[in-house]
């Protein structure tokens, strides 16, 4: 059996046209076209459906009962066209989408928390799937798919990926209350971020090149955790300032001057061209952007 072909959206535009004016002429006129074309486009409309439109009436062609019932399925599926292409466009825009961002807590919180505020704001129909986790799984998800974009610590090696840095922050060292800093072989022990964290590694590195013995009692991924840990007098520990020097309970560096930096990259693939709305979130991240 023949495969009928499907009516084009052009040709649903003359049915509508038809309908709705009092003669083909008229019809014609408000599509910009000639009377010629526009009769063309509806025998062409009737041998695609099959069907009898419109009949003579004298010299005029007047709508069959049939061409009623098709010129309301016409507006449907033209409407549906005209929702299509205003979604198109607004996806191009960056208007539209969806964004799957991972950050670190601190990056969460303290360096773009007002920045993705307004952005959800501005933006009601880009929708940011946010998941805050450390470093190293923000990075495992990055690269398996699971986010689009991550401000993360980075590793020490990570050829597939695009990163350009963002954030630089001091780490200072915390020494309980009441207890003095001393010399370095007599700080600790300490409070620290799971042996996986890449700030840890970056504090590790610092405390050992100054000749302190870098001895773990407790673990937190949690800043905050570490924070009591320390107020508690479990042990010492190093941060960021944004995270140990915050109200209620906030510590006082041990040392005038940061022991060690840590920086914060904003990370992408490298194989995955963007999407608009993804452009425009990155964007709004680079121009948070505080590196000093």
């Amino acid at each position: 059996m023949k495969k009928t072909e499907s009516p084009s959206a052009t040709q649903l535009h003359y049915l509508v046209s038809a309908l709705d004016h009092g003669s083909w002429t008229d019809a014609a006129t408000a599509l910009d076209i000639s009377t010629s074309a526009f009769t063309q486009g509806i025998a062409e409309l009737q041998r695609r459906l099959g069907v009898e439109l419109f009949a003579k009436d004298g010299r005029r062609r007047v709508p069959t009962a049939q061409a009623i019932i098709a010129g309301e399925h016409a507006r449907r599926i033209l409407n549906e066209y005209g929702a299509l292409d205003r979604w198109a466009t607004l996806s191009k825009s960056g208007d539209i989408g969806t964004v799957r961002a991972g950050l670190i807590d601190t990056a969460a919180v303290h360096h773009f928390g007002d920045a993705l505020v307004r952005f959800r704001s501005l933006h009601p129909d880009l929708a940011v799937h946010l998941t805050v986790r450390p470093s190293a799984e923000l990075f495992t998800m990055l690269r398996r798919g699971d986010l689009d974009v991550i401000i993360a610590v980075p590793p020490d090696e990570a050829d597939d990926l695009t990163m350009r840095p963002v954030v630089t922050e001091p780490l200072n060292i915390y020494a309980p209350p009441g207890v003095r800093s001393g010399k370095p072989d007599n700080w600790g022990p300490w409070v620290a971020f799971p042996e996986a964290s890449r700030t840890r590694a970056v504090i590790s590195r610092a405390l050992r090149n100054r000749g302190a013995d870098y001895d773990v009692v407790a673990e937190s991924s949690q800043p905050t955790v570490l924070r009591e840990m320390v107020r508690l007098g479990m042990g010492w520990t190093v941060l960021v300032p944004a995270d140990a020097e915050r109200e209620p309970h906030a510590l006082k560096p041990a040392f005038a001057n940061p022991i060690a930096e840590r920086v914060l990259v904003l990370a992408q693939r490298s194989d995955r061209p963007p999407t608009a709305a993804l452009e425009r979130f990155v964007a709004m991240l680079m121009s948070e952007a505080t590196m000093v």
